[in-house]
C-alpha cells in the first residue's frame, strides 16, 4: 500500500510539473508558446556542425545502437559530424577528451559518460563549448547547481526516479511468478543510475536492505556501501549471490552465482553484453535494462531473456536537436531560463512480439526520431514546450 501511494504521489508530482512547463518553456529568441510556424520550418543546413561524443561503454548493445544511430543516420541526415572517444575510465579522461574536442574547433559535446558530470561542464565552460546529457540524467543536486550554466544546454533521458521505477516493475515481474530465489548484478555502481535501478528492484522483490524499505534510505545505505552487501538484504526471497562491475574475478563470480542455481538472474545493466552465452547455456531466466538490438532480440527469441527494459536507439535524438539548435543561435530554456530536464520513460518487452514491435519501428531508415519528427525541434522558434511534448509523446 505504502509504494501504491507513493506512486501515485509521484504521478500526481509529475503531472503538476508538467503543467507547470507547459505554462511556459522558453528560447534565447524569447519566442512565445506559440510555435505552429515552426513546425512547418526547415532546419538550418548544418554545414561544419562538428559535436564529440564523451562515451564510458564502447562495446555495450545500447551504446552501440545509440552510436549506429548518430552516425549512420543523423550525421548522414543532416551533414554533421560525430566523433566518438574512446572508453573513458576516469574524470581526467573525460576532462581531456573535451579539452582536445574544443582546441580543435568542435562546438558542443554530448555526454554519454558519467565518471564526473560536474567536471564536464566546467570543462566546457571554461572551453566555451556547448554540453548536453543524453540518455540519462545527472543527479538532482548537480542539476540544481548547474542548471544555469550558460553552456549546460540540459538532459534528455531517464530520471533518477524513473530508474528506480524502472527496478521496481522488473522486480515485481519476477515476485509475481513466484521466485524463491536470485542473483542480481548490480553494473556499474556506485553510478547512480545502477544504484536507483537496484534499489529499485530490491523493493519490487519485496526486500529490505540493512531494515530499510523506503526508497531514499535505502539509495542513501547503497551509495555508501558502495555496492549491495547481501548479507544486510532480507525478506521472502533469498538473494543466492550479487556481483558488479566487469574485471579479472567476474567470469569467477558469474560462475559462483550459476552455480548458486537462483531461479532468476536480474541485472540492472550491460548482463546482456557481458553474460548472455554462459546465461543461456546454464537454462537461468534473466532481465537487463538496456536497448532493443538485433543481439537483444535473439536473446529474447532464441534464449533465456525473458524482461527487457529498453530505450529506443534513436532516443539520443532530441539531446542532438538541443545542440543543433544552440549552434544555430537559438539556446533552448525552460520557463525559468534554465537548462532543458527533461524525463524519458523505458519500453518493456517480455516476449519475442512485444520486443520486435519496439525493434521494427526504431531501426532502419525510419527510426522514431527521423529527420522529419527532429526537424519540428529544430529551428529558430523551437521552445522547450516544444521538445518536452515530443518526447513525452514517445
Amino acid at each position: 500500500m505504502k509504494l501504491k501511494m507513493k506512486k501515485l504521489v509521484s504521478l500526481g508530482l509529475v503531472s503538476a510539473m508538467a503543467l507547470t512547463m507547459l505554462a511556459g518553456c522558453g528560447n534565447s529568441n524569447g519566442a512565445t508558446n506559440d510555435t505552429s510556424s515552426s513546425k512547418n520550418q526547415e532546419s538550418k543546413a548544418a554545414g561544419d556542425v562538428k559535436i564529440g561524443v564523451l562515451v564510458q561503454d564502447v562495446s555495450g548493445e545500447e551504446a552501440l545502437g545509440f552510436r549506429a544511430y548518430y552516425e549512420d543516420y543523423v550525421a548522414d541526415q543532416y551533414g554533421v559530424t560525430f566523433t566518438y572517444t574512446d572508453e573513458l575510465k576516469d574524470a581526467a579522461s573525460e576532462k581531456s577528451a573535451i579539452e582536445k574536442f574544443a582546441s580543435q574547433g568542435y562546438q558542443a559535446v554530448i555526454s554519454l559518460s558519467s565518471n564526473d558530470r560536474a567536471l564536464q561542464i566546467e570543462t566546457c565552460e571554461e572551453n566555451q563549448i556547448y554540453y548536453a546529457v543524453a540518455a540519462g540524467n545527472i543527479d538532482d543536486d548537480q542539476f540544481e547547481q548547474y542548471k544555469s550554466n550558460e553552456y549546460f544546454l540540459g538532459q534528455v533521458g531517464p530520471s533518477m526516479q524513473t530508474e528506480y521505477e524502472a527496478g521496481v516493475d522488473m522486480g515485481k515481474f519476477f515476485a509475481d511468478k513466484g521466485i524463491k530465489t536470485a542473483g542480481i548484478y548490480g553494473a556499474f555502481i556506485p553510478n547512480p543510475m545502477h544504484v536507483y535501478r537496484v534499489a529499485g528492484v530490491l523493493s519490487g522483490l519485496g526486500l529490505a536492505y540493512d531494515g530499510s524499505t523506503e526508497e531514499d534510505e535505502v539509495v542513501g545505505k547503497l551509495f555508501a556501501n558502495q555496492g549491495v552487501d547481501a548479507s544486510k538484504i532480507s525478506g521472502d526471497i533469498k538473494i543466492v549471490s550479487y556481483l558488479q562491475g566487469y574485471g579479472d574475478t567476474t567470469t569467477d563470480e558469474l560462475n559462483a552465482a550459476i552455480q548458486a542455481a537462483p531461479d532468476a538472474f536480474i541485472s540492472v545493466g550491460m548482463a546482456t553484453t557481458f553474460f548472455t552465452q554462459q546465461l543461456n547455456a546454464a537454462g537461468i531466466e534473466f532481465s537487463d535494462i538496456d536497448s532493443f538490438t538485433k543481439s537483444n532480440g535473439e536473446a529474447i527469441s532464441e534464449g533465456k531473456l525473458v524482461y527487457l527494459a529498453g530505450k529506443y536507439s534513436s532516443s539520443v535524438g532530441p539531446a542532438f536537436a538541443l545542440v543543433m539548435n544552440a549552434v544555430n543561435g537559438n539556446v533552448i530554456r525552460d520557463a525559468e531560463g534554465n537548462a532543458v530536464s527533461i524525463s524519458q520513460n523505458y519500453q518493456v518487452a517480455t516476449d519475442e512480439a512485444t520486443f520486435d514491435e519496439f525493434f521494427k519501428t526504431d531501426n532502419g531508415d525510419n527510426p522514431i526520431y527521423n529527420k522529419e519528427t527532429l526537424d519540428t525541434i529544430i529551428g529558430d522558434s523551437v521552445t522547450c514546450d516544444d521538445i518536452t511534448k515530443l518526447v513525452e509523446s514517445k
